[in-house]
């Protein structure tokens, strides 16, 4: 999934505010792997292998949060107001956050105290039974799943929550089944242009619901991520009879532990408890409190200070995506560390070099060596809101490899200028023109004005263009869109490869609207990536990916890396159950608890 600093409002990514300093005593040129904010440590934690549970696995009720009380309501500040409820809308957003807490899909991500995670099943029995070599997946409901009326949830209501996305009342969420169900691009909907509201359907050879609680997908060829994919919230089940098409947005259905009782669009949301939610169901969730108050129009700044002053209501209160102040981060690890909770999340910031308009890899390696990762980081946070990126792949992703550093970011976070002029040089290109986008919001200009010097000095002729923040991805997403080099951001979907490389690097994704963003277009691996998303077995697939990862990085080099996102936030004094989720990226909602 794509960022920038627009989505921060909406929490898709860390929210340090601009201008901040480095709040650690790395000298320059030093060892990066500071253990400011998140570590290696944290890393190697969220980067664990996902396992795939069985019926055992995925039964409820969820093991309890020691010490945990009932009762209360838990206060909750956030920046703006939630992007979607329509689960079939939601993809990168604090809506996510919402979700954990009103909607259930077939699958879930489980996860324990040591962050090893599992995809059981949530309203299905398990996490899938594949046959077909992986081409075919079955899934069983449990008993006793209902929505917030008590109506029964069926099969009928997982296709019919599978056959809206195809149609134009869906826009905004994740397009992974839909395109493996029926073909890549937009094309899907070709399939179903109406979705299931003039009574058509996909027929069973796609998507089967044989009785009232199986379903079957059936795909062209193996798919061996579909147990994680169905845990994204976009995949949550919309029972048929209550689905208002695009009303359902204001209003959804909820079948977790909680539900929407009052709302008030961009002022307050209230969730009152989902009497109909059965724990014996539900494997990871609690509903250990009453509800959740949660007001908006809180910015950072003054999520931070009410929480760090502790007083009255703040005392139980969280930030639901929001994230401690750059400028007050110092003062919060002083006063209130132990309320604190971090980790990484799954995002790497890179500069794509537009290989229509910069063809000679001497010129991309160039551009590489010149940029002085650890200094860009500096106006986003420092080294507590990222690490120094060696390569393109997170440290939350299976197949991280942290010393996996080809241009010697981590020796010389500060970039090698000297290196950048003798390639430049070589290739014949001193003086070279460089067109260069960058965003109109405060932390990229002050980024701009570090990553033109550097290129600057390395011997380019840096023209730089500003651009409006708030259609950065459109501008940038056009196949012809005039630029040479520009940053952006990538997220994994769900803890594996196949969500980073084939999006950002397959040539099939030149397209406008697309992600290819530096328009790689490489026959090998173009080939491997069809070679590598078909191999079942998660493990083997991940070693294949580490390869064609240094393929991409030493043979093609599109994007430079800069650096990694980590999230840190805090809570009241009152507030028990916090830890930060190695899936969600931010604090786990779904285990909270009042201690008095």
């Amino acid at each position: 999934m794509k960022l920038n600093r627009s989505r921060r409002l909406r929490g898709a990514v860390i929210g340090l505010a601009a201008g901040a300093l480095v709040l650690t005593g790395c000298s320059e040129g030093s060892d990066v792997g500071s253990d400011a904010g998140a570590s290696e440590a944290d890393a190697a934690a969220q980067s664990k292998p996902v396992t795939y549970g069985d019926e055992a696995a995925s039964k409820g009720p969820a093991p309890e949060v020691k010490g945990a009380k009932k009762g209360g309501m838990i206060r909750v500040f956030e920046e703006a107001d939630f992007g979607h409820l329509d689960p079939g809308q939601i993809y990168v957003s604090n809506s996510g956050q919402l979700a954990s807490l009103i909607h259930r899909g077939l699958t879930m991500f489980k996860e324990d105290e040591k962050g090893n995670k599992k995809v059981v099943g949530d309203l299905a029995t398990d996490s899938g039974t594949k046959s077909d070599g992986g081409k075919t997946w079955k899934y069983t409901l449990k008993d006793g799943i209902k929505d917030e009326d008590g109506d029964p949830i069926t099969s009928e209501d997982i296709r019919h929550s599978v056959e809206r996305l195809y149609s134009e009342v869906i826009f905004d969420g994740p397009v992974y089944l839909q395109q493996w169900l029926s073909g890549g691009g937009s094309s899907y909907r070709k399939a179903l242009p109406d979705g299931p509201y003039k009574g058509d359907h996909l027929p069973d050879d796609v998507l089967e619901t044989p009785d009232d609680k199986t379903v079957i997908f059936h795909f062209d060829k193996p798919r061996p991520d579909v147990p994680q994919a169905l845990t994204l919230p976009g995949y949550s089940v919309v029972p048929k009879e209550d689905d208002t098409k695009k009303k359902y947005d204001q209003k959804p259905k909820s079948t977790g532990p909680y539900k929407i009782g009052e709302y008030t669009p961009d002022k307050s949301m209230k969730l009152v408890k989902n009497k109909h939610w059965d724990p014996k169901t539900d494997p990871y969730r609690h509903q250990y409190v009453d509800g959740f108050n949660i007001t908006f129009n809180h910015k950072d700044a003054d999520q931070t200070e009410r929480l760090l002053a502790d007083r009255g209501a703040a005392k139980n209160g969280v930030q639901l995506a929001g994230h401690v102040a750059s400028s007050k981060t110092k003062k919060v690890m002083q006063e209130a560390k132990n309320r604190t909770i971090q980790g990484y999340q799954p995002y790497v910031w890179q500069m794509n070099m537009n290989m229509d308009r910069i063809k000679d890899k001497k010129v991309r390696d160039a551009i590489t060596y010149a940029l002085p990762n650890k200094q860009i980081l500096t106006p986003d946070g420092g080294t507590f809101g990222g690490a120094v990126a060696p390569n393109l792949l997170a440290p939350t992703l299976p197949g991280h490899e942290k010393d996996y550093d080809p241009y010697g970011k981590l020796k010389n976070p500060n970039g090698q200028p000297e290196k950048a002029k003798k390639l430049l040089e070589k290739a014949g290109k001193k003086g070279m023109k460089l067109l260069y986008a960058t965003s109109d919001e405060p932390v990229r200009q002050d980024q701009a004005a570090i990553i033109e010097k550097a290129l600057s000095d390395a011997g380019f002729d840096v023209q730089k263009k500003v651009i409006n923040g708030a259609t950065w991805y459109e501008q940038l997403g056009k196949v012809d869109n005039g630029f040479d080099i520009y940053m952006t951001g990538w997220g994994q979907d769900w803890p594996s490869p196949s969500t980073v490389i084939p999006p950002s690097y397959d040539g099939d994704q030149i397209q406008d609207g697309a992600s290819n963003y530096s328009h790689i277009d490489d026959k090998h691996v173009d080939k491997e990536i069809d070679r590598i998303s078909e191999i079942v077995d998660p493990k083997k697939a991940v070693k294949e990916w580490q390869k064609l990862h240094k393929y991409i990085l030493e043979e093609v080099n599109p994007a430079a890396p800069l650096y990694y996102t980590k999230s840190l936030q805090m809570h009241g004094s009152n507030v028990g159950g916090a830890r930060y989720s190695t899936t969600k990226s931010y604090i786990d909602l779904t285990r909270l608890y009042l201690k008095k």
